[in-house]
């Protein structure tokens, strides 16, 4: 696996957005840099603060002591969190919110953020890139109404009308169209992507994660020739934390970190010797069946017989369609999405079984090679299994026990490990 760090120029235009990835592994420091970072900076800064889950938007207004941070809230029957948001940027005030929020922004927003002179610090990367589902009937209705075009290079979708469309479908399609983020690829999908002009429209964007060369982010961002430089997190031994230079980081001891990490290796692996073992359309293939029935009964007894650990402290997922076919007695409750990031929540728990076989979209991934972006697959499933990984007791240096039936993630994760990267 190649470290694929580097350093380039930043570029806005005319001007500059310096785009720092700061890329350390769960647990050394992140977001306590960045709360630090927020109450030591100039008064006259703005920040947003964007994070997956509630509770780490309340735990930034709380350790920010130096700010008044505020949460986007709904202003009634026809004033929702996003007009809220525009209201409080106007205002320049330093706000935390959401993933969830964020991806609604429009032009209008971006026009607010870049007349605000806002620092962003996105706590993980986002799903940037998405499927728009718009059936080919209406797709084709717009179409030959004269209301979309298509650009026959690039296959980006141009909207021509200037209805205002409020109470309909085509009200999403419009502002993803107006903010030049929706394409048609392979005659049937329309993909959104997160317009970029709204990294661009800050002062300067910090992006919070780990392993971001192999994440969709990293993709979008080289879709979109956008320059970034990686940082890294250091604890001095005055308690503090420091941004530095990627390249000057300590490494990561992969032995102490492997040490803690008991991966199963035994006939409850059977199963997963096939490359596609465990991936979303292996779950969907009915004669598989008797293979998912035999898989739950492998959870089971693992649980029970090999590590004995007691409930509270077991920890799985599976794609979210199959939790009825795979959840038993002695872990159900442990469930933790496939795609967790960014939470503590989980942070006891021991005993883990990870059933899934990560695969890009197939669509997304082919939308990535067809307009000449590198996609490394067997990454992007490693990024994923190590933000799952990290959400138990080994981010605070605790042994966990790991069940990864998937012969492929086993084999990516041990490469890993015995890797310098």
């Amino acid at each position: 696996m190649q470290n694929l760090v580097k350093e380039t120029h930043y570029t806005r235009g005319s001007e500059h957005t310096p785009v720092h990835i700061v890329d350390s592994i769960m647990g050394a420091g992140k977001t306590s840099w960045s709360i630090q970072f927020m109450n030591e900076a100039d008064k006259d800064q703005n920040f947003l603060y964007i994070t997956p889950f509630l509770d780490e938007v309340q735990r930034v207004k709380e350790s920010v002591t130096s700010r008044n941070f505020t949460t986007p809230e709904p202003k009634g029957k026809n004033k929702g969190k996003l007009d809220n948001l525009k209201q409080l940027i106007l205002n320049e005030h330093d706000i935390a919110a959401t993933h969830a929020l964020f991806q609604k922004a429009d032009t209008e927003l971006i026009e607010l953020i870049k007349a605000g002179n806002y620092t962003l610090i996105l706590d993980e990367v986002m799903n940037v890139v998405e499927q728009c589902k718009l059936n080919n009937d209406d797709f084709k209705w717009l179409l030959d109404g004269g209301m979309i075009s298509v650009d026959d290079d690039t296959g980006l979708i141009q909207w021509n009308d200037d209805g205002e469309y409020q109470d309909t479908r085509y009200k999403d399609i419009k502002i993803l169209a107006e903010t030049n983020n929706l394409y048609f690829f392979e005659n049937t999908v329309l993909f959104w992507t997160f317009p970029i002009s709204v990294f661009k429209a800050f002062k300067e964007v910090y992006i919070m994660t780990y392993l971001f060369q192999c994440q969709q982010q990293k993709y979008y961002y080289d879709l979109y020739n956008v320059d970034y430089v990686y940082k890294a997190v250091q604890k001095l031994p005055n308690g503090k934390y420091n941004l530095i230079n990627h390249y000057d980081k300590e490494p990561y001891d992969k032995a102490a970190i492997k040490a803690l990490i008991n991966i199963y290796d035994g006939k409850l692996n059977n199963l997963g010797d096939d490359k596609n073992a465990f991936s979303v359309s292996w779950f969907r293939r009915e004669q598989n069946k008797h293979l998912i029935e035999k898989l739950q009964k492998n959870i089971g007894t693992y649980f029970k017989n090999n590590v004995k650990t007691s409930a509270e402290l077991n920890m799985w997922t599976c794609f979210k369609d199959d939790i009825p076919k795979l959840k038993g007695k002695g872990y159900t409750k442990g469930f933790v999405a496939s795609n967790a990031r960014a939470t503590n929540e989980f942070k006891e728990k021991e005993s883990l079984a990870y059933t899934v076989n990560r695969f890009m979209n197939p669509f997304e991934k082919k939308f990535f090679i067809s307009k000449g972006v590198a996609v490394d697959e067997d990454m992007y499933a490693l990024s994923e299994l190590i933000q799952w990984i990290w959400r138990s007791q080994i981010r605070d240096g605790k042994a966990i026990n790991l069940y990864l039936p998937s012969k492929r993630m086993r084999v990516i994760l041990q490469d890993y490990l015995q890797s310098d990267m």
